[in-house]
């Protein structure tokens, strides 16, 4: 299985059969399992086998499929699916630290990533040190002999930043710390963050995993011991395990994963070369675009793809970028992403309303900015829809 392709992994990988040899995975909708005897259930809570299980929140066989099979893509060893992206990057990050110590993050970050580490670790006696996640010679300065964690979002929300994720890790290695890639923006289709020297790797599985806006959903990914001792260990006491029937959405989602991102992410590059320039826009924002400040390290991290997600400043600030959301009669206004229907979403009011207009203003969310997740739509349609929606922005 581990010679397999991609688009392989994504339909084979991780598959267990009941005694019905069903088609397509069942879906296991129990929270408990049944011993045949005493002596069985006290020699599963020693000790678990591949197809022994406990308690749901512990594991069920349909999660574990769903969590064989992005390892299987990912390239790590092991993984652990949870309730949510959120529960994803809070069990990774809270797993790996205790007060006293020193984390180091990249301050260009989702919004509810940013309240982890400003508010819940720094409560519980944890130091964050935040630094332009782009320049190395910032995450030289920060890290020290005590940093345990450096964490950044490989593509940033919303600005799309890239960061260099062999030369971070590199960087957090000389001191002896983990490094945790958030990697959504990236994809699972497109970004091979462990082999590049990411040791925990998060995904949000809400989005490009599921990509059809049916389910929450997370995953945390990394060596074995970890995954299998601290991490599980904090997530099933904390209760952020995944749902037997969200896992089974996943799996679903993950069959067209590639097939769907990499039409996206087409779509995303013809839009953002469409609408470059137009005189109602300050600046088009796509990773993929040759004038891209990091697209030299797209080419090398992402093989050239920029991703599903591109983000437009219009001129005239909130009421402009409100007037062009009210103009689209294609996407939808929504805060979510890497959906099959296109997204469009203003983060100053939505996902990062709760920053200050400092911390906006030094993270480049200006009022203006719209965040657009391309969908599946014809690409064609989205042009004509979004350079109408510019059009109406000035009016």
């Amino acid at each position: 299985m581990s010679d397999w392709n991609t688009r392989t992994k994504l339909v084979h990988g991780g598959i267990r059969r009941s005694q019905y040899n069903e088609v397509s995975e069942a879906i296991f909708l129990t929270q408990g399992f049944v011993y045949n005897n005493a002596e069985q259930a006290e020699a599963r809570f020693i000790e678990t086998g591949p197809d022994e299980f406990i308690y749901a929140r512990y594991g069920n066989p349909t999660v574990s499929m769903f969590e064989q099979r992005i390892a299987m893509l990912e390239g790590a060893e092991d993984a652990f699916a949870t309730a949510s992206g959120m529960a994803a990057v809070n069990g990774a990050l809270t797993s790996l630290v205790k007060a006293g110590d020193h984390v180091v993050s990249a301050k260009a970050l989702f919004g509810s990533c940013l309240h982890i580490l400003e508010n819940i670790l720094s409560q519980f006696g944890v130091e964050v040190t935040f630094v332009d996640g782009t320049n190395l010679d910032e995450w030289r300065a920060a890290v020290r002999p005590d940093t345990k964690v450096c964490f950044f979002e490989s593509m940033s929300n919303p600005t799309l930043e890239v960061i260099d994720i062999a030369g971070v890790s590199e960087i957090a290695h000389s001191v002896g710390a983990t490094v945790v890639v958030d990697n959504v923006f990236s994809t699972p289709a497109f970004s091979e963050a462990i082999a590049q020297g990411a040791d925990v790797v998060v995904y949000s599985a809400t989005k490009h995993i599921d990509g059809q806006g049916r389910a929450l959903g997370g995953v945390v990914l990394g060596k074995k011991d970890y995954i299998r001792g601290p991490l599980e260990t904090y997530m099933k006491h904390t209760g952020g395990s995944m749902s037997p029937f969200n896992a089974w959405v996943m799996l679903k989602g993950m069959e067209t994963l590639d097939l769907r991102v990499r039409a996206q992410a087409d779509s995303a590059l013809k839009i953002a070369e469409a609408v470059e320039g137009h005189p109602a826009l300050r600046r088009a924002i796509y990773p993929g675009l040759k004038g891209h400040a990091q697209n030299d390290l797209v080419q090398r991290q992402l093989g050239g793809k920029g991703g599903t997600v591109l983000s437009l400043e219009v001129k005239g600030g909130k009421e402009a970028a409100f007037k062009f959301l009210n103009a689209m009669t294609i996407a939808v206004i929504s805060n979510n992403l890497g959906d099959a229907k296109s997204i469009a979403t203003h983060p100053a009011t939505t996902t990062h309303q709760r920053l200050s207009d400092a911390q906006k203003d030094d993270l480049g969310i200006a009022p203006g900015l719209i965040r657009f997740s391309v969908g599946l739509e014809d690409t064609d349609d989205l042009i004509a829809d979004i350079t109408a929606a510019l059009e109406a922005s000035q009016a």
